[in-house]
């Protein structure tokens, strides 16, 4: 029979025994996790803290030390919350209470502070330990130091709106901070503003001169100095009020070109006044490289208006502003009005077409005869450039030339005329086997001397076509000659080598140097029109004739008279000594067509026309 007594009495025992064995159990499994929490914590890069609902302290790892300078008894001093930012200390209030009421931590980022005094940024996790009723007790909150990736990015986002050079706004900033002035505009149509387009005056001439390095100096010390126009406390202003500078941005928009959104102006003068100290500033001397250099800008002024439907428009504006101080000399301002839009507007429609001429061949080459004063032979053609327009009809380049360089077609265009006049000249040699050599001239500017494969492209254009190299002269004004004397005289060089002969064209306006005249390798000098055109009721304009064919002829260079119209005309200059002649008492520019058969009938025609005009 079974003692039940003592079998209750073992089952007891037992069961204490287990209870025993399992609470062992249970501080052994707790303790290895202490021990393991303390050897992960200990040895972990990121700063790991015990606290309690309250906020103290129960515990932190030693990455404290090292990421913010406090020891543990330090850090056992003060509230959690007291190293926090007190700009973050709500955001992380409120992270700690979502943690504690859904048992579920969010990531949080928040200033703390230093034992040196700055700020660190830490990217923050917490998470709950529930005591034996379920209720949260105690929060576990991992600190990783974010500090230097945030200031990478905060690098990353300065450089993706800033200047790498000068430091200022970039264009992306400017036209950011353009679209909101223009929003407040629309809004309120009382407010207004400006747009300033400053633009140094010849800087690519000095950067390719000086070098990069000397052209970076430049820019730099020309932002200061604008930072320095726009400045509260040093700023331009009206008799009675400083003019407001609160939202004004200067921005580089690249190159030499910098912006300044002027906000807060209650007149136009406001903006004018700012462009004008502005001028004075940039024309101040500085020194590059220990030398002294004198720069100037030329400022475009675009003032907001309700016609205005998008924020570009005004920059749009500015920048055709600015290009009309240019063209007035430069070191000036110039307000944008209606009429330079429309003037801008047609420009923009030009350029346009100039570009859909090319594709659909509306360019044509005519020929105006360049004829020898004494024989009345034909001696010679000059290539025109002429473009014949769907709408407006034959176009003459000189309506042109200025958007085709600034659309960048100039160059391209005027490789094609030389190539299409010495293939024309070469036809003309197999046509008319009798006929004696003539020489065929063509019109270059600066930007094609300054292109990188411009003689390249004259000794292609010699090989492709066979033309004996010496009856092609290029012709070009003085002006252009002088855009880079250095340039200029490596090119003629060249030419020289290939046997292609130079004109200077428009010989007797503007600035002559007859210095330069001496150094620059030409074949002859063209005297302008309207030297010609003035000789029959202007002593002086004739006497400007004269000296010029003595003067030619004492350097051994033949002279072309342009503009040739009257047969008196033809008279004088016959008197007076002159070369060759070219106008339209000989013939107007012609297609070539037209001109073989001047070719072909000799100087019968040319003397009959000439006495015709008698």
């Amino acid at each position: 029979m079974i003692d039940w007594k003592w079998f209750t009495f073992g089952a007891l025992a037992i069961l204490v025994i287990y209870q025993q064995i399992r609470v062992y159990h249970i501080r052994r499994e707790s303790k290895k996790r202490e021990e393991l929490f303390q050897i992960v914590t200990e040895n972990a890069a990121d700063m790991i803290a015990l606290v309690d609902v309250k906020g103290r302290r129960l515990y932190n790892s030693p990455a404290y030390k090292r990421v913010l300078g406090y020891s543990a008894a330090e850090l056992g001093e003060t509230s959690a919350f007291e190293q926090i930012h007190p700009d973050d200390r709500f955001r992380v209030l409120e992270a700690a209470q979502e943690a504690r009421s859904t048992g579920i931590g969010k990531k949080v980022e928040y200033r703390a502070r230093h034992k040196d005094g700055t700020w660190r940024v830490l990217e923050s996790m917490a998470g709950i330990i529930r005591d034996e009723k379920g209720d949260v007790s105690k929060l576990v909150i991992v600190n990783r130091d974010i500090t230097d990736r945030k200031r990478a990015q905060e690098q990353a986002d300065h450089n993706s709106f800033h200047d790498g050079l000068s430091g200022l706004p970039n264009r992306l900033l400017f036209l950011d901070r353009l679209q909101s002035s223009f929003d407040h505009a629309k809004r309120n149509p009382d407010r207004q503003y400006a747009v300033l387009l400053v633009d140094l005056d010849g800087f690519k001439v000095f950067n390719d001169t000086m070098g990069p390095a000397a052209g970076d100096q430049v820019i730099v010390e020309i932002s200061h100095r604008l930072e320095g126009c726009l400045r509260h406390d040093d700023t331009v202003s009206r008799p009675q009020a400083a003019l407001p500078m609160k939202n004004t941005i200067l921005s580089r928009m690249g190159g030499d070109e910098f912006t300044i959104l002027l906000e807060g102006i209650t007149d136009p003068s406001d903006a004018m006044r700012a462009a004008k100290r502005i001028l004075s500033r940039v024309a101040e001397p500085l020194l590059v490289e220990g030398r002294e250099v004198r720069t100037s800008a030329s400022v475009g002024i675009a003032l907001s208006t309700p016609a205005h439907q998008r924020a570009e428009e005004l920059l749009q504006d500015a920048d055709v502003a600015m290009r009309r101080a240019k063209a007035m000399g430069g070191s000036r301002c110039e307000v944008f009005d209606e009429a330079m839009h429309t003037r801008a507007v047609n420009r923009l429609k030009l350029e346009n077409e100039l570009r859909d001429a090319i594709g659909q061949r509306q360019f044509r080459v005519y020929y105006q005869p360049i004829v020898n004063l004494e024989t009345n032979q034909i001696t010679g053609f000059e290539a025109l450039l002429r473009w014949q327009h769907p709408e407006q009809g034959l176009i003459s380049a000189f309506k042109f030339l200025a958007a085709a360089e600034d659309t960048g077609l100039l160059v391209s265009t005027g490789h094609w005329v030389i190539l299409q006049a010495c293939q024309q000249l070469r036809v003309w040699d197999n046509e008319i086997p009798a006929m004696e050599a003539v020489n065929i001239n063509v019109n270059v500017s600066a930007k094609q001397l300054a292109d990188a494969g411009f003689v390249t492209d004259l000794s292609a254009t010699l090989r492709e076509t066979g033309i004996d190299p010496s009856r092609l002269h290029l012709e070009m004004t003085e002006s252009v000659a002088a855009v880079d004397a250095k340039l200029t005289a490596t090119v003629l060089s060249h030419l020289k080598q290939l046997r292609i002969g130079v004109v200077l064209d428009d010989f007797g306006t503007g600035n002559s140097s007859l210095s330069g005249l001496r150094q620059i390798a030409v074949e002859a000098l063209k005297i302008d029109r309207s030297l010609v055109g003035g000789m029959l009721l202007d002593r002086g304009a004739r006497d400007m004739v004269e000296l010029i064919i003595l003067l030619a002829h004492k350097l051994k260079f033949r002279v072309i008279a342009e503009g040739v119209e009257s047969a008196k005309q033809l008279d004088q200059l016959r008197e007076l000594g002159c070369d060759l002649g070219q106008g339209h008492l000989f013939s107007s520019p012609v297609e070539a067509k037209a001109a073989e058969q001047l070719l072909r009938q000799g100087n019968a025609v040319l003397r009959a026309k000439v006495a015709g005009a008698q």
